[in-house]
């Protein structure tokens, strides 16, 4: 199959990883891609927001699929322009993404379909933002209501931090002051066709940059998967009280999902609650669920984007576990210092089970004509490590990232290790 991936991060090398390890042939193309997708695939330098060059690219090259990683171009509308111009694609157009694009809109959508989430107060002043904040109480939670890159959420006991974090966001556009939801994380993936949705495995991510979980929002310190302490009906309560009904919400109001629907969930002692919703893979979390999928991938993106996920069974996983930590660079989340060199790859690749997806790498030319690896941004490296159980993993994984030099670089170093207890 010709395959088209738009994206430039970890979680685009992990789909296209993914999708080689099929050995099905296919021709692949990364737009725009990095560093380490370049090793493996064509890269191409367009916009990939911009839907009319997707599409006309797409056409001219004879593009059997289209999978959009980012959210970006979700919300732009990349996937309406491709559509109407008949080229199969694996992603929501952009009425359907205002399900990430819009909490406000997320928000609504759950409240029609009568999906479980907290409460929640959309606010366009600091009064009334002053308000919720102290109708709900501590600890508090507040949100950007558009696309923040990961690092719009803010949840805090300190009143003045909430604050000044709404009055922040507030120049940017409204935002969403919501009730804090105890209990543990969980990343669920659901493909859909518009109709009909099927599950991927669970994972958890790690949001906060330092251990312990403390330390601001970033996009995503580490994963791993599958979670050994869900209950064994946790996948089905969530199709029939969440995705189901979003989906069937979305269909009604003639925006169709066709894509990739992330639920982010907490399991509280009520029940199953929604944080937020996400209209494409997650990042890190796709690092540690891809390489556990044994079921073709372009089989299950290919029917959701043609309609025909109805007649699949449930995907298949390895019973190996999967843990990610992701290497950033020094100053992330805040202001991070970019153009240093990476080394050592070779050495970490050694080690059994790890594959390592790039984030945010180029290759520049030294004086002499060398390359170099070198980080173009805050999450540099996703560095993936399979196993049969967790502990094992986890020394895997940090066995590469000691292998592995960047000036000033961090990591968490307690990924997954509550369960490799």
């Amino acid at each position: 199959m010709r395959i088209l991936v738009l994206g430039s991060g970890a979680r685009e090398h992990a789909i296209i990883t993914a999708l080689l390890a099929e050995n099905a042939g296919h021709e692949i193309t990364s737009a725009p891609g990095n560093a380490g997708i370049a090793v493996h695939v064509p890269v191409i330098h367009l916009d990939p927001t911009n839907g009319p060059v997707v599409a006309g690219f797409a056409l001219d090259n004879d593009m059997e699929l289209v999978i959009i990683g980012p959210e970006a171009p979700l919300v732009a509308g990349v996937a309406d322009h491709l559509r109407k111009r008949g080229v199969a694609v694996f992603g929501p157009g952009k009425a359907a993404a205002q399900l990430e694009g819009s909490k406000t809109f997320a928000k609504r959508i759950m409240d029609d379909a009568g999906v479980p989430t907290g409460r929640a107060a959309r606010c366009g002043t600091l009064a009334e933002a002053t308000a919720a904040i102290d109708e709900y109480g501590a600890p508090y939670v507040v949100k950007a209501d558009g696309l923040a890159a990961g690092k719009g959420v803010l949840v805090t006991p300190d009143r003045d931090a909430a604050l000044a974090h709404a009055e922040y966001w507030l120049h940017h556009g409204s935002i969403l002051v919501e009730e804090f939801l105890e209990g543990q994380e969980v990343s669920l993936f659901l493909l859909s066709d518009g109709h009909s949705v099927l599950p991927l495995s669970p994972a958890q991510d790690y949001k906060r940059v330092f251990d312990g979980d403390a330390g601001p929002n970033t996009g995503g310190m580490g994963a791993y998967s599958p979670l050994p302490w869900i209950p064994a009906n946790f996948i089905d309560e969530v199709i029939e009280t969440i995705a189901l009904p979003t989906v069937r919400q979305l269909a009604t109001e003639q925006t169709p999902f066709i894509g990739l629907l992330y639920c982010g969930l907490v399991v509280t002692d009520e029940g199953i609650r929604v944080i937020e919703f996400n209209a494409r893979f997650g990042d890190p979390e796709t690092q540690v669920v891809l390489p556990r999928l044994i079921t073709p991938l372009s089989r299950l993106l290919f029917a959701a984007a043609t309609g025909g996920l109805g007649g699949l069974p449930r995907p298949e996983f390895s019973g190996d576990v999967a843990v990610t930590v992701v290497l950033a660079s020094e100053g992330y989340p805040d202001t991070p210092l970019t153009g240093r060199v990476i080394s050592g790859l070779d050495e970490a690749l050694a080690i059994e089970g790890i594959t390592i997806a790039h984030a945010a790498t180029a290759l520049r030319t030294t004086e002499s004509g060398e390359n170099e690896l070198v980080a173009t941004g805050g999450r540099v490296l996703s560095v993936v490590a399979t196993a049969p159980d967790f502990a094992e993993a986890r020394e895997r994984a940090y066995r590469a990232l000691d292998a592995i030099h960047l000036d000033g670089a961090h990591y968490r170093t307690d990924i997954a290790a509550s369960v490799a207890e």
